[in-house]
């Protein structure tokens, strides 16, 4: 398989950089008046900008965004007050941040009855120390937000861009009703996105899948394991081991299950698989069905790595353990795409990232987006995708998009994701980010990330 995905891949790569994504093209037919010195005047369609409805920079005038979607100017009505802000980092569109309205809202859209996904765009425009800003959201009635701590929900960075997005809303009125309450200080918003529910038409080709129909350990032609001790990466709290106490497939589903039990030196056992070397691809779709668990202090992912974690190390080579270690510049150099994250005293929310050198959490420059998903995420599988090309990363759950990276041709510092890349599976226990929300709940174990299937496409051609 390893040999005929490499021929594959390596066929696909020429043709994707023709035509993948053939919708990211410049449409010369369509330009807009830019309100913005910066902004370009040729709109950009992608994947991205596909069933718009509305889109408004809140506060601002018009602006075409690097996810090619064309912002309207505020014409809202609304007793909230407009006002601006500089240098709010963590966005390709740093100018939709540059104006925001302040103030309990009520903001009725017309709209032809549907189902649509809203996404909302904030930035907490001041350091706040003492006191925090709290506020709810609520769309057609429904409380979907409550007490939103922006910078909170930014690991506690003031100025820095916070994506939102609530999918599934359901319009029977021919008004979406968006309505913004302070709890602590008035609630701030700078853009709104409004998207008709549509499924994608892309045509692909599955080129390698694990669909998990064995029993056993992962099929060894496909998966590798991590075998690591307690605080090797992001100080997490468990051991990662082999055995199928922590790793197994049966009853059709790969089964990454966490326990509380001293091994290893560690207080937690869990497992983490990868596919370098017999998965990798470069460009095309990833898709994996999975089940989140829930629980204080647990950490699922589904995300990727670089097959040459050296490509862009200029401190680090070929030989060096570089995962964990902070001497290595293997990473973020190299890149990272994180296709689902989820931490479970953030229970909604999930969370689609990449990392890269010029962008990550230490200069708060980190490139992130989240969809808020309500308790279905831990009942039942969902779909977690990733479409990848040489112009941009799009990343959805359940064919939502919710996330996408434009290539701005910054160079590598901003864009390493112009190699292979691998799928990680893993379930980590607590580290620096399970733990934020306070400490483990060993009430929960055992716990189970489940996977359904893992499955890589290319275009059809």
């Amino acid at each position: 398989m390893q040999n005929y995905l490499s021929h594959r891949l390596t066929l696909l790569v020429p043709f994707v950089s023709a035509v993948l994504f053939i919708s990211a093209c410049v449409d010369s037919n369509s330009r807009v008046k830019s309100a913005h010195p910066q902004t370009a005047t040729t709109k950009v369609n992608t994947p991205y900008s596909e069933s718009i409805e509305y889109a408004i920079n809140v506060g601002g005038g018009d602006y075409i965004g690097n996810d090619g979607i064309s912002y309207q100017a505020d014409d809202l009505s609304s007793e909230s007050q407009k006002g601006t802000s500089k240098g709010i980092k963590g966005s390709q569109d740093p100018y939709l941040y540059e104006s925001y309205r302040i103030g309990d809202m009520d903001l009725p859209l017309a709209l032809e009855n549907g189902i649509y996904d809203v996404t909302l765009k904030f930035a907490e425009p001041a350091n706040l120390d003492s006191s925090k800003r709290l506020f709810d959201i609520f769309i057609e009635d429904t409380k979907h937000l409550s007490n939103l701590d922006i910078m909170q929900a930014r690991d506690g960075k003031p100025l820095s861009a916070l994506d939102r997005t609530i999918p599934n809303i359901k319009v029977n009125d021919g008004v979406l009703n968006i309505t913004l309450k302070g709890q602590q200080k008035d609630p701030v918003l700078h853009a709104i996105i409004v998207r008709r529910k549509q499924q994608p038409t892309t045509d692909w080709k599955l080129v390698w899948s694990d669909e998990f129909n064995y029993d056993g350990a992962p099929d060894e032609n496909k998966w590798n394991f991590d075998i690591w001790p307690a605080r090797k990466v992001n100080d997490e709290d468990q051991t990662y081991t082999n055995r199928t106490k922590n790793v197994r497939v049966e009853d059709g589903v790969l089964i990454i299950e966490a326990h509380k039990e001293k091994y290893a030196n560690a207080e937690y056992t869990s497992g983490r698989i990868h596919s370098k070397g017999k998965g990798d691809f470069l460009y095309g779709k990833a898709e994996i069905r999975a089940r989140i668990p829930a629980g204080q202090g647990t950490w699922p992912a589904i995300w990727m790595l670089p097959s040459d974690a050296f490509k862009y190390a200029t401190k680090c080579g070929p030989g060096n353990d570089w995962q964990g270690n902070g001497e290595c510049d293997a990473w973020p150099n190299s890149g990272e795409i994180d296709i689902m994250e989820y931490v479970g005293y953030d229970p909604h929310n999930i969370h689609g990232t990449v990392h890269n050198k010029a962008y990550y959490w230490v200069n708060w420059e980190q490139r992130k987006a989240s969809i808020d998903i309500g308790d279905e995420v831990n009942q039942e599988f969902q779909t977690y995708s990733i479409e990848w090309g040489p112009e941009h990363i799009l990343i959805a759950y359940n064919n939502t998009p919710y996330f996408f990276y434009a290539n701005q041709g910054e160079g590598w510092e901003a864009w390493p994701f112009d190699h292979p890349y691998h799928i990680i599976l893993n379930l980590a226990i607590g580290g620096g980010w399970g733990r934020a929300g306070g400490p483990i709940d060993d009430s929960i174990f055992p716990v189970r990330l489940e996977v359904d299937y893992v499955r890589v496409y290319e275009l059809n051609q």
